[in-house]
């Protein structure tokens, strides 16, 4: 018996906010500026989706820990400036929401204080103020389900009673390996083939996303 759905748990960047083109071009040019020069599509493998120590370790182990610091704080910098010149919710998204009258979360691979700027910035704090999770609470970040599983007890709920919303491939696998069924956006960055896979069912526009949650 498939359980109905509980709870609905959002990732935050790519899937309530239209954040990754930004993470993704101060990414290139960091990478560029700091001695590993990446293509858009490298940092989307290598980076969406995971966790701000998780990048980090990826960086130290290419360029070295000192280099590591200087990118993360530049990056958190570049970031924040870009957010506040030109950030906005996910196209459909706030409209999506206004039809979901089942509960809902945020866990996300990135910081508090991260979201409180994106989600701020957005007008979509509010819609999910004392529900929102972060990677920085939990040991492994995402591809591992440890997070989504954390948002589920603090929430209530039975994992088989979820469904996540994801735009990336390290989400997707995450919200599988929890036990949880997995919505995968499509719409964003990451190529829908990386999406697919076992209980996940990836979709293009947010604006399907009630009535996928639904079954209607």
């Amino acid at each position: 018996m498939i359980k109905p759905i509980e709870l609905v748990i959002f990732d935050c960047d790519g899937v309530l906010v239209d954040s990754e083109r930004i993470a993704v071009r101060v990414q290139v040019a960091l990478g560029a500026e700091l001695g590993w020069p990446l293509t858009e599509d490298e940092v989307v493998d290598r980076f969406i989706g995971r966790s701000h120590a998780a990048i980090r370790d990826q960086i130290a182990a290419r360029l070295g820990g000192q280099t590591a610091a200087i990118w993360s704080e530049r990056f958190e910098q570049l970031h924040r400036e870009a957010v506040d010149t030109g950030l906005a919710p996910v196209e459909g998204l706030p409209e999506a929401l206004d039809e979901i009258t089942l509960p809902t979360c945020v866990a996300s691979s990135g910081t508090h204080d991260k979201m409180r700027h994106t989600l701020g910035r957005t007008g979509l704090y509010d819609r999910f103020a004392g529900r929102i999770y972060s990677a920085t609470e939990v040991g492994r970040g995402k591809p591992a389900p440890d997070l989504f599983l954390h948002a589920a007890r603090q929430m209530g709920a039975d994992p088989a009673a979820c469904v996540v919303i994801e735009d990336s491939g390290p989400g997707v696998r995450a919200a599988r390996a929890a036990g949880m069924r997995a919505l995968g956006y499509a719409g964003g960055l990451t190529p829908a083939e990386r999406l697919e896979g076992p209980g996940t069912t990836v979709f293009h526009d947010m604006r399907e996303l009630p009535a996928l949650i639904t079954g209607r």
